[in-house]
């Protein structure tokens, strides 16, 4: 989750209960294949939750954080606001 790629990925389904490949490969600026591999990094680590289906006829992929991804992205977050003096 450290790398800011992963980070922004994690950031951005933080805000969402899932969201769709495309949105968050659009919304991190990213190509697919590295949204893609980032992705499988993040779910090996338990922290993402990939999800595959049909929207019609067109196939599609969703992404959403686990209990344990939100959990340590809110940990993460707390620990930078720490770093960073909770702009005392």
């Amino acid at each position: 989750m450290h790398a800011p790629v992963r980070f922004s990925i994690v950031a951005t389904l933080a805000a969402a209960e899932k969201a769709e490949f495309a949105f968050v490969r659009d919304t991190v600026e990213v190509s697919d294949s590295v949204l893609s591999r980032q992705v499988s990094t993040l779910e090996k680590a338990g922290y993402v939750a990939v999800t595959k289906g049909y929207v019609g006829k067109r196939p599609r992929t969703w992404l959403a954080l686990t209990r344990a991804g939100r959990t340590t992205f809110a940990a993460h977050c707390r620990a930078l606001r720490e770093i960073a003096g909770n702009g005392d």
